[in-house]
């Protein structure tokens, strides 16, 4: 699986996705719309691009869907994030988590800052994975904004681990003249950039109990967290009780438009609003993001299991081809690498959004695709899936 994890830049991924060459099908956006012959009770698209389905890339398609949620669930506005939909996502994160309380923000990049930021209550130093969002892809905003200085562990690693931990710990701790204080230990699970690898539970407890025992405090970026307990059975509490502070996305697999939530204490959360202020991310109202992932939410334990079995019963039947191999890495969790062999990737990826409506990312560099497992699988019957695959490979073979 080299080749595969060579394949980390989101950005990148989505460039090689084909969002800039067709055909990658987003129905309503105009890009390639199914076929009219093709007839089904559910036309939304299966992807094997994403985390979540594709409702929120078509306005059309989430407009229609809140007005769906809201004939049954009765949608509620917020105000400035108090009250409503909005006050109700809160309540149910903090329950799922098992955290005192829990706040709805604009972004998971101010989600991660924020949490850090209280956590380290005056301390300047957080040590963060290498291969972090938090490092890579926030945009410095730990030193720009909020004046921390984050240390990396973990290079060309999937995640770090404890003896590593203790070792840098050690080394700043020695070999600078004036101590200005670790606040904050921060791990990413599942790891986007090592391609969705989950944090063994055993590593995670390690690196827990040392730092409380140490005094630092912990946060985790769960923004897939879902994801890493449908595949790993460790239900989503159980992970947050490790740590003082988890965000997690709200449009990654809940679907919704945007949006993120920090869960933790009451001391640490309460603390939260003010700053979102500050920073500008008080919007007059949020409910179009949290009714969507509310939704969502409900039952979604439930549905991921089904998604779990029904990806793993697709990847044992497609592997069962000549023309494919599909391989995850160690401790994945929903993303594979697909490679083809003797087969047009031109012809196979047209045929399956046109015939089919499924879309599938481009290869990158080494002409691997990246498969994700999501809950549109659950859209349409696996044996139709399976048959519409082994139809346009067939007719797509080189």
């Amino acid at each position: 699986m080299k080749d595969f994890k060579s394949n980390t830049a989101r950005r990148d991924f989505l460039k090689m996705a084909a969002l800039s060459s067709l055909p990658l099908v987003v129905p309503g956006t105009g890009l390639l719309k199914p076929k009219e012959s093709y007839a089904q009770d559910d036309d939304r698209s299966v992807n094997f691009v994403y985390d979540g389905t594709t409702d929120f890339l078509d306005p059309e398609r989430y407009i229609k869907k809140l007005l769906k949620v809201n004939a049954t669930a009765n949608i509620q506005p917020d105000f400035y994030g108090l009250g409503g939909t909005t006050q109700r996502l809160e309540r149910e994160f903090a329950k799922i988590t098992g955290k005192e309380k829990a706040i709805y923000l604009p972004s998971g990049t101010m989600a991660n800052q924020l949490a850090i930021r209280l956590l380290n209550d005056g301390r300047t130093k957080a040590m963060v994975p290498e291969n972090s969002h938090i490092y890579r892809d926030e945009a410095d905003s730990a030193q720009a904004v909020h004046n921390m200085r984050l240390i990396a562990l973990g290079k060309d690693k999937d995640y770090f681990d404890l003896k590593e931990l203790k070792a840098s710990i050690a080394y700043h701790k020695s070999g600078e003249y004036i101590d200005s204080g670790l606040g904050t230990v921060v791990i990413e699970n599942p790891v986007r950039r090592a391609n969705g690898a989950i944090v063994p539970l055993d590593e995670l407890k390690a690196i827990s109990k040392y730092c409380r025992n140490e005094g630092y405090r912990l946060h985790l970026d769960g923004a897939r967290l879902h994801i890493a307990s449908a595949y790993t059975g460790v239900d989503i509490a159980e992970y947050a009780a490790l740590f003082d502070t988890v965000y997690i996305s709200l449009y990654k697999y809940l679907n919704a438009a945007g949006g993120a939530m920090l869960c933790g204490d009451a001391s640490v959360i309460d603390k939260v609003g003010s700053y979102i202020k500050i920073l500008g991310g008080t919007a007059f109202q949020s409910w179009t993001n949290t009714a969507m992932a509310l939704h969502y939410l409900n039952g979604i334990d439930d549905r991921w299991k089904e998604v779990v079995r029904s990806g793993n019963t697709l990847i044992s039947e497609l592997n069962k081809s000549d023309q494919v191999s599909l391989t995850k890495v160690k401790n994945g969790s929903n993303l594979y690498g697909l490679k083809l062999t003797n087969t047009d990737f031109a012809k196979l990826q047209r045929s399956l959004s046109s015939d089919y409506n499924m879309m599938l990312a481009g290869p990158d560099g080494n002409r691997v695709i990246r498969f994700a497992i999501n809950e549109s699988l659950l859209h349409r019957d696996l044996d139709t899936i399976i048959n519409a695959w082994e139809t346009c490979l067939k007719a797509a073979k080189a």
